[in-house]
């Protein structure tokens, strides 16, 4: 008896974790007993993600605070703590560390790209010493090309003030929603562009950069709010056309031109040459993440998952698009995590409490709701081993012939973020789905209906039909994607709970997380 109480003392297994928080706020009302080591690793991480926001503002303290003075977003990333929590409830042993090191590789690089955009606005400094050394690119445009231009840096416009704020707290994008829905946009757009747009009508966004680069990724309302970026910064702009058939081989000369007609305009403007080598040397390093990242697929389609959660996909999101193949931290955290990761494989170590499904999630997850993933593995026991935005481009770049790196540059562009399950034509939508739940053993598919997006409209009979063919569970989940007031997170959750119980006939592994309100949560 003594020895058990010992063992539950070092190591405690989750439960009740509902409890844990506040009503309506979703603030924790203490932090959560995960046994000695691991409460113990936690709380050292949440210090970590404390240090690297204090130091952000320790380097530049004036900007800091005009930005928080002068941006509605700013405010946000300080609940980063909280956001990182959301993402590791219920964790213990190596699962905790994994995602600990993968949110840390998240917000060690955001707190220095907020660094550098407010140490360099000229909405707050007269003469910057880097605004003149930025590219303004589009949000899903990728980094790999700048690695040819080691004296610049290029900021994704709308990744710090929208994309990533809202993923971090939920409440931050209506106000801009509601901005432009007083300019006369409807209420019924796809809320990503709008928000975005609503940045840019608010004046909330840093003004850095000498030139941009813009593009026709993923829709036309994201080609659309282009305009919107394009009036409020008045800065020389290429626009980049990226192939819609990506799987056709005849528009791909067209699009390796565009790619060196931006290389030569980037040039031009900038006065840099770019550099060949540093270009071969980052993508080298880009294999290597990459060689990374398909071992995790491997071990995911075993009886013994190691990556499942949010975090899986949100890392691949963030260095896909920010790292480029450059920045150092990402291939640490990857080496780290592989070795966690092989070594809880090989003691066939169970990922959660309870594996009752492996699922894959299908179309674009809520922003506002980053973690619906951990919790379908605390409440109902569906693990989610593979989701759409993990599965992006995953082409390895030559490292000798710079023709055949660009040709690979331009067809990652095709497979981006938003855009590789969404466009491309039937074969990339629907048989892609399919392939991959045979591949990962799937019988439990998440499909996020996201009401704003007409892309998918049509679809949901022919998903349906298949799906019962094929003897896999499908739960639709409506969702608006940076709107929580239209389909909140609670919502959500309960269109999970009528499936597990009237479908199913299941019950929950955690009944405290079947419903709360979280509505006023960050």
């Amino acid at each position: 008896m003594i020895k058990e109480k010992l063992k539950n003392i070092w190591r405690n297994q989750p439960s009740n974790l509902g409890d844990l928080h506040e009503d309506k706020t979703g603030n924790l009302i203490h932090r959560e007993w995960r046994g000695v080591s691991d409460t113990a690793y936690d709380y050292y991480r949440w210090l970590i993600t404390w240090k690297d926001i204090i130091k952000m503002a320790g380097k530049a303290p004036v900007s800091t605070v005009q930005g928080l003075w002068n941006y509605r977003w700013m405010m946000s990333y300080l609940t980063a703590p909280a956001w990182v929590d959301r993402h590791t409830e219920g964790m213990r042993g190596p699962q905790l560390r994994i995602t600990h090191l993968h949110m840390n590789g998240l917000v060690k690089p955001t707190t220095d790209l907020i660094g550098r955009l407010l140490a360099n606005d000229k909405h707050f400094h007269k003469n910057p010493k880097l605004a003149d050394k930025i590219v303004n690119v589009d949000e899903i445009f990728s980094s790999e090309i700048m690695a040819g231009f080691p004296n610049l840096k290029d900021n994704h416009v709308t990744t710090i003030p929208i994309f990533l704020s809202s993923m971090v707290d939920q409440n931050i994008t209506p106000p801009y929603l509601d901005i432009m829905e007083s300019y006369g946009v409807p209420a019924d757009v796809c809320p990503l562009p709008s928000a975005e747009a609503g940045v840019a009508v608010n004046d909330d966004y840093p003004i850095v950069g000498k030139c941009s680069i813009t593009c026709n990724m993923p829709c036309d309302g994201s080609v659309m709010n282009s305009a919107f970026l394009d009036r409020r910064f008045n800065l020389p702009t290429f626009v980049l056309g990226v192939p819609l058939r990506y799987n056709e081989e005849l528009p791909q000369e067209y699009a390796v031109q565009e790619v060196k007609e931006m290389i030569k305009f980037i040039e031009e403007q900038m006065g840099e040459k770019f550099d060949e080598q540093a270009f071969f040397k980052a993508m080298t390093q880009y294999n290597q993440q990459l060689d990374y990242e398909e071992q995790k697929w491997e071990i995911n389609k075993t009886d013994y998952p190691q990556m499942t959660g949010a975090t899986f996909w949100l890392y691949r999101l963030f260095y896909f698009h920010i790292s480029g193949g450059v920045d150092d931290r990402f291939i640490k955290i990857d080496k780290k995590v592989n070795k966690l990761m092989l070594d809880a494989y090989k003691n066939k170590q169970m990922v959660s409490k309870e594996m009752r499904h492996r699922a894959l999630v299908w179309s674009c997850p809520a922003n506002y709701y980053t973690n619906l993933a951990l919790w379908l593995e605390n409440c109902w026991g569906i693990n989610v081993v593979m989701d759409m935005e993990t599965m992006i481009s995953y082409i390895r770049y030559d490292t000798e012939n710079l023709d055949a790196a660009l040709g690979t540059f331009a067809k990652t562009l095709q497979r981006t973020t938003m855009r590789k399950h969404t466009k491309g034509g039937y074969a990339n939508v629907v048989d892609e789905l399919w392939r991959i739940c045979e591949e990962f053993n799937i019988d439990t598919v998440i499909m996020y209906d996201q009401i704003s997006c007409k892309g998918m409209d049509g679809l949901n009979g022919i998903f349906d039909d298949q799906a019962r063919e094929r003897g896999i569970n499908f739960i639709w989940v409506a969702q608006d994607l940076m709107d929580p007031r239209t389909i909140s997170r609670r919502d959500m959750r309960e269109q999970v709970n009528k499936y597990m119980t009237t479908v199913l006939q299941e019950e929950p592994v955690d009944p405290t997380l079947v419903d709360f309100d979280d509505t006023l949560a960050w």
